[in-house]
């Protein structure tokens, strides 16, 4: 299809800026500059290519630890990609971004799918494509001077404040109030698995900033996270994604200026969805090359490892079932290209989008279930990336939208909804 082959032939990377020096690094590690009189084309493979280095060099060697010690260090890990240009993939120049298109995007979440776990990507997504699109779409040019190039270059990290204690998937269930006062909001109320919450800088927080109906009295505000009345009140445990740290966050009149709500106010809940539809789109590519390596890992170890005097790999059901895997990966990356092209040229890919991260999150279950069977008593032990896996994995079910939400959505969209 014509919508597809944006990913399909071979790409080069044409940057091309109107005004600020960016820089981007190839797998030589060589600085390109880039001018307003300049058009640099270079090979993109070269440019992914430094992302696994940056991956290989300076995060998969610390990864273990990290995830014994539940926190992994951001501004260090951030203000490394931030450097390589990592972080602002499709963010406008003139705020320290390449400004290329959302495609970009999704080729470097698919890389970051090579670090040996999942909560440090997750964090990096957040910081990337999660937390700053409404900013860079909607804000101010001050908001993006003080909020939006920072979180680019890796000197503030970022974290996304939306979901709360009764409010998940069911965002128009937000309770957490920002009251107008003169020319700031006061704001009270609290927030849930806050990713990064703990390190972060400033939140891109949704709060009730009217008494009017739920998908129109909500409004997206840059919160600076040092202010008098946040309080982190505890670091989350949970059953995966360790390395990332996840936080419950309360605020208790919290002062901020109203010049920090992004875009119009009244309308966070519309740029929440639209954030979203990044976010998911971003989650699908990041796990696709995951769910790759998984089975390729269990390719190699069912190899090697024998039963019944023939090594495990050899035995039909497995290698079959494999190779189902490997076709419902294939399946599910072309439904993200087809999505992301689509979404590129302006079209509505929330139906698309919601059909990739429903069966993102099922297959990682899927997978990831299957492969840790034929490791035996090894799948069951911390020591091998495979019971990892099946731990971080089963989040994509549940965060940015459960399963039954995105089934909600595609019903939507199908006409399908019961009639009220």
């Amino acid at each position: 299809m014509d919508e597809i082959k944006h990913f399909y032939a071979e790409r080069s990377c044409k940057l091309c800026t109107n005004s600020t020096l960016v820089t981007w690094k190839n797998c030589s590690d060589l600085m390109h500059n880039v001018t307003q009189s300049e058009t640099h084309v270079q090979d993109y493979s070269s440019g992914l290519l430094f992302v696994l280095q940056l991956i290989d060099q300076e995060i998969n060697p610390y990864v273990d630890q990290w995830e014994a010690e539940g926190t992994f260090p951001a501004h260090k890990v951030f203000k490394i990609l931030g450097n390589a240009g990592f972080l602002g993939v499709n963010k406008p120049v003139e705020y320290g971004g390449l400004g290329l298109d959302f495609s970009y995007s999704v080729a470097v979440a698919e890389e970051l799918g090579s670090i040996r776990c999942g909560g440090i990507p997750m964090a990096i997504g957040v910081q990337s494509d999660m937390a700053t699109p409404a900013l860079a779409r909607f804000g101010s040019d001050e908001l993006k001077k003080e909020f939006l190039l920072p979180s680019i270059m890796g000197d503030k990290v970022a974290c996304l404040g939306v979901s709360e204690v009764g409010a998940g998937s069911d965002v128009s269930s937000i309770k957490t109030k920002a009251v107008r006062k003169g020319d700031e909001y006061v704001i009270n109320g609290g927030k849930m698995w806050t990713t990064s919450g703990t390190q972060a800088d400033w939140m891109c927080l949704l709060a009730n900033t009217s008494d009017g109906p739920p998908h129109k009295n909500k409004s997206l505000i840059c919160l600076p996270m040092n202010l008098p009345g946040v309080h982190v009140a505890r670091k989350i445990n949970k059953i995966g994604m360790w390395s990332s740290d996840t936080a419950e966050v309360f605020f208790d009149d919290v002062h901020v200026p109203c010049k920090n709500v992004i875009g119009q106010e009244g309308m966070g809940f519309t740029y929440q969805m639209l954030q979203f539809q990044e976010e998911r789109l971003w989650a699908v590519a990041n796990i696709v090359t995951t769910m790759d390596s998984v089975i390729q890992e269990t390719i190699n170890y069912t190899r090697q490892r024998k039963v019944f005097q023939q090594p495990v790999l050899y035995h039909q059901a497995v290698h079959f079932r494999l190779a189902e895997l490997q076709t419902e990966v294939e399946l599910l990356r072309s439904l993200l290209y087809r999505a992301t092209a689509m979404y590129i040229k302006g079209n509505d890919v929330t139906k698309l989008a919601s059909m990739a991260k429903l069966k993102g999150g099922r297959l990682a279950r899927e997978l990831s279930d299957s492969c840790l069977q034929y490791w035996g008593g090894m799948g069951f032990t911390s020591d091998v990336p495979v019971s990892r896996f099946y731990r971080d994995s089963r989040l994509m079910s549940i965060g940015a939208g459960a399963d039954e939400v995105m089934l909600g959505i595609i019903c939507k969209y199908m006409d399908t909804l019961p009639r009220k």
